[in-house]
């Protein structure tokens, strides 16, 4: 089976908990030498992770200097345990969904996950939406749940992560894929930096899941 590859919806949107703000230490920054000084000085390279996890980006792949570039990096240098489902522990990617419900979702699912693990009956959590545009042909394996079981493992990232990582490794943007938790949902992983465009914040959400109901309720915050 040969690959396939195709370009990411546009917009894309991404649902961040509202109890990380955003920090600007990106936004504002002219040159990548700058950029190192800020973060040294804002302790940002006291964190070993995340100064170890900056230089396993290629310079030529930072983002500085534009709106929202620091959301953009935060995704890349502050990784989950154990990573996600395309990436390991060394970089994060930028997880998106072709639609602001399919993006909803995938947040309650994991959310849901934490309550049970907590032994909370019911979690509450605040949102922000960020649209982006992203660029470049990503490897595209949706519809292919059948024939990539490995990949659309439930309980495993182990062979996702595999796959994730040799597309970066091999200069790829990224990889389109189904939701695993919303019929006929897309998302992407994207895995460069600089492919994340016109990010822009856009409305706020509470989002309520609870342990023992597959329900997910959203309302959306007054500006």
């Amino acid at each position: 089976m040969s690959d396939r590859f195709g370009q990411a919806p546009r917009p894309s949107y991404r649902l961040i908990p509202s109890q990380f703000p955003p920090i600007g230490l990106f936004d504002t920054v002219a040159t990548a030498s700058d950029l190192e000084a800020v973060m040294e000085l804002v302790g940002w390279t006291n964190d070993r992770l995340v100064a170890d996890r900056i230089q396993r980006l290629p310079e030529s792949e930072w983002v500085y200097g534009t709106p929202n570039a620091s959301i953009v990096m935060a995704a890349f240098l502050h990784v989950a345990p154990g990573g996600m489902r395309f990436n390991g522990v060394d970089l994060g990617a930028w997880y998106a969904a072709a639609d602001l419900r399919t993006a909803a979702v995938e947040v309650g699912h994991h959310l849901r996950r934490e309550s049970v693990a907590r032994s909370v009956a019911t979690m509450v959590r605040s949102y922000r939406c960020y649209t982006a545009s992203l660029v470049g042909d990503y490897l595209d394996i949706r519809r292919e749940q059948m024939s990539r079981p490995e990949i659309y493992d439930g309980t495993s990232y182990t062979m996702s992560q595999v796959l994730g990582e040799q597309v970066r490794a091999d200069g790829g943007a990224g990889i389109l894929y189904d939701s695993l938790r919303r019929k006929e949902g897309v998302n992407i992983a994207a895995l460069r930096p600089r492919n994340i465009l016109d990010v822009t914040q856009a409305d706020h959400f509470e989002i309520t899941v609870f342990a023992h109901d597959r329900r997910i309720d959203v309302r959306k915050l007054s500006s």
